[in-house]
């Protein structure tokens, strides 16, 4: 991975810490699934058990990272915007 690469997924990684930390207890999950959309394409090469410890969750958030990761092709055909999350 290239230096530039590198920082961008460190920054990324960071966003989505502080954006789970800041969400309602309630929200927590669709908080996740959310970053999981928007970030999908710049976290496309990392596994989900690399994604869970890098943010610091439990392994089987994994499973939701990458349900979400695989659905983002298909929400884009239709029109999402990731960049309005």
């Amino acid at each position: 991975m290239n230096p530039v690469d590198y920082i961008m997924n460190k920054m990324i990684r960071e966003e989505i810490k502080k954006a789970l930390a800041l969400a309602p207890r309630n929200g927590f999950m669709a908080e996740l699934h959310l970053q999981s959309i928007k970030y999908a394409d710049e976290l496309q090469n990392i596994t989900a058990k690399e994604f869970c410890e890098e943010v610091g969750l439990k392994p089987s958030y994994g499973t939701e990272f990458s349900k979400m990761r695989n659905l983002t092709s298909r929400l884009k055909q239709a029109g999402l915007d990731v960049d309005k999350i």
